[in-house]
């Protein structure tokens, strides 16, 4: 199968990172996949919020907030503020956003803080939620660091980075990492979303008007793993050498 791109079924896009894209953040990425593209910043606050207060809950709170800039698609998408309310999909993802990251982070390492994950997408071609996770690992895994440097934790609270990729099937053939045209051609779309142990943190999927079977099943999270493994080993490279931020981590060459 030839994808448009010119990729193997098994092959992410490109992946790059550029750190401290905005100075005033505890940690912050810009990530680009592909053609998509997100900002990821981390502000931490003194302090928790009140619910946790209310039930005696120790420890720190980390949340997460999505959305895309309305020039960040084909077609301005207006924003959430005009219409008075989140729209369903960004609620969605911004909770699995959250979700991800708090099952790597030790809230109670955390101390009495709240860890605020901001994801806005300024580009968008496909998979802008698994790259807002992708991203966010790593500007918390930076906002972490500076905790510690900071003197005000003395031990780092994130205990594995994580990762997300999309995965799907196109005409009976099973891919890794959808762009916007593949997004749509699909006819199943799935998303996982694992660790750099390889531990599973959620799976998403669902037949698009048709069904799926278990061997695409494990195809599909086989791709996914594959793919994850990859994104975390260039997510890595970047903390072990800050310098290789703004380069690009291509893709490697398919094994099939």
């Amino acid at each position: 199968m030839t994808r448009l791109e010119g990729r193997a079924p098994d092959q992410v896009r490109p992946v790059s990172f550029q750190l401290g894209i905005a100075p005033h953040a505890n940690g912050s990425v810009l990530i680009a996949m592909g053609d998509t593209r997100v900002i990821c910043g981390v502000m931490i606050e003194e302090g928790v919020p009140r619910w946790m207060k209310e039930q005696g809950v120790g420890g720190g709170w980390l949340t997460a907030e999505y959305s895309m800039l309305p020039y960040s698609t084909q077609t301005r998408k207006p924003r959430d503020i005009t219409k008075g309310k989140l729209d369903g999909r960004s609620s969605e993802i911004q909770r699995l956003i959250g979700r991800s990251l708090r099952a790597v982070v030790d809230l109670e390492k955390l101390g009495p803080r709240t860890m605020w994950v901001d994801c806005d997408v300024l580009q968008a071609d496909g998979g802008t939620r698994t790259a807002a996770i992708t991203g966010a690992s790593l500007a918390v895994a930076i906002a972490c660091d500076k905790l510690v440097a900071e003197k005000k934790i003395s031990s780092l609270p994130i205990r594995n980075l994580v990762a997300a990729v999309s995965a799907g099937v196109i005409d009976g053939v099973s891919v890794v990492d959808l762009n916007y045209e593949e997004d749509k051609a699909v006819t199943v779309d799935f998303n996982v979303v694992a660790t750099e142990q390889g531990e599973l943190v959620e799976l998403q999927g669902s037949g698009e008007e048709a069904t799926f079977s278990q061997d695409q099943l494990e195809e599909m999270l086989a791709l996914g793993r594959q793919g994850i493994a990859e994104l975390i080993s260039a997510q890595r490279a970047v903390l072990t050498d800050p310098g290789t931020g703004s380069k690009q981590f291509a893709a490697p060459p398919s094994v099939r």
